[in-house]
C-alpha cells in the first residue's frame, strides 16, 4: 500500500502526534477504506524517515481512540 501522509512541521507538536492526526484525518475523510491495513511500522517508519518508535506512538495513539 502507497499512502502518501503530509506531516508539515510547525516546531511545536512532536512527530507522533502529527502522524497520529494526519491517519486521523485520512480514516475520517475516507482516504482509508474501513478494514484496510495501515502499513507496517518499519515501512511507514522507512518511508517517511522516521524511527520506528515514531510509529508506534501514532498507532498506538489511534488504537487508545478507538481508530
Amino acid at each position: 500500500m502507497d499512502i502518501v501522509i503530509d506531516l508539515g512541521d510547525d516546531g511545536k507538536t512532536p512527530a507522533y502526534r502529527r502522524l497520529a492526526e494526519a491517519i486521523r484525518e485520512g480514516i475520517l475523510s475516507a482516504r482509508f477504506r474501513p478494514g484496510e491495513k495501515l502499513p507496517p511500522t518499519r515501512t511507514l517508519a522507512a518511508n517517511l524517515s522516521l524511527a520506528r518508535n515514531t510509529v508506534l506512538e501514532a498507532y498506538e495513539q489511534l488504537i487508545a481512540e478507538g481508530y
